[in-house]
């Protein structure tokens, strides 16, 4: 029963979406806020939601024998309730904007425009349309880019508090080298489609062996910025989070037989940022005990 479940968040984009909202409940303990529910929250969720489930949507519809491959198996299965899905997101993302400061929305405008444009096939060169993940190196920094603005920036414009902007900014650069670095190994994956699609990504154009030590590099300078940034101050206590977070996922990255368990990508390396959140927000209810 636990593990049909498991699997139903896996396919749905549920379990990823979640774990963008654990990200932002980090960036509110991080800026000295108690983790609680808030409608940007919910505006976080179903926008991920949505986006995950469209980039699949794209293919589906473009590409109906792609639902013959492995990857889709889900979708073809249950694709009503796919379609559903996509729905419930839609409908959920545009009654959540009512509940959102007016700040919050002109913030998301852009990003959620660069979203889309990652994924609808918009643009267009003297052969065909593309996507802006279609641009050679691009994907990976535009993903770590979008994920860190969200989960960052809604939580300090909703609060409408005045933060140190280098605290912020280091507070972006953590995220972003995390999400940096758990990605590459997604684009290993890819590396065979990617090439038959003629991108250029960063382990086909370095090779995978050098692509997982700038992982692990992005990683290091990771948990690097987390301990000068957070020792000797009063969030101190969300150390020990960051730490166990980036030994983790730096096992997680580099195991071998780690990656031969099934969902290995969505399940695990995504799960390594619902990890993360969930981390500090223990951290947080335990920082009389750190």
């Amino acid at each position: 029963m636990i593990l049909n479940l498991f699997y139903f968040l896996l396919n749905t984009n549920i379990y990823i979406s979640l774990a963008a909202v654990f990200l932002t409940l980090e960036t509110q303990v991080q800026l000295g806020m108690k983790p609680q529910l808030h409608p940007y929250l919910f505006i976080i969720f179903f926008a991920t939601l949505f986006e995950y489930n469209l980039h699949r949507l794209i293919t589906v519809i473009t590409k109906h024998e792609a639902l013959n491959d492995k990857k889709h198996k889900w979708i073809k299965q249950h694709l009503r309730l796919f379609y559903l899905l996509v729905i419930i997101s839609v409908l959920g993302f545009l009654c959540t904007l009512f509940l959102a400061k007016k700040e919050v929305l002109i913030t998301l405008a852009p990003i959620g425009v660069l979203t889309l444009f990652y994924s609808l096939p918009i643009f267009k060169n003297k052969k065909h349309h593309f996507r802006l993940r279609e641009i050679p190196g691009l994907k990976i920094f535009l993903i770590a880019f979008v994920w860190s603005a969200v989960t960052i920036l809604l939580p300090i414009i909703q609060s409408g508090n005045s933060y140190n902007i280098r605290h912020v900014l280091i507070l972006f650069m953590e995220r972003f080298f995390f999400i940096f670095a758990i990605t590459i190994p997604f684009d290993i994956r890819d590396m065979g489609a990617d090439s038959r699609a003629g991108l250029k990504t960063i382990p086909l154009v370095i090779g995978e062996s050098k692509a997982l030590i700038i992982a692990n590099i992005s990683l290091l300078l990771f948990l690097m910025l987390c301990i000068f940034h957070y020792q000797n101050t009063d969030l101190v206590f969300i150390l020990p989070a960051f730490i166990v977070s980036a030994i983790s996922t730096f096992i997680v990255a580099n195991n071998k037989r780690i990656k031969m368990i099934s969902y290995y990508h969505y399940g695990i390396l995504d799960g390594t940022l619902l990890f993360q959140g969930l981390l500090v927000c223990i951290c947080y209810y335990f920082r009389d005990f750190i």
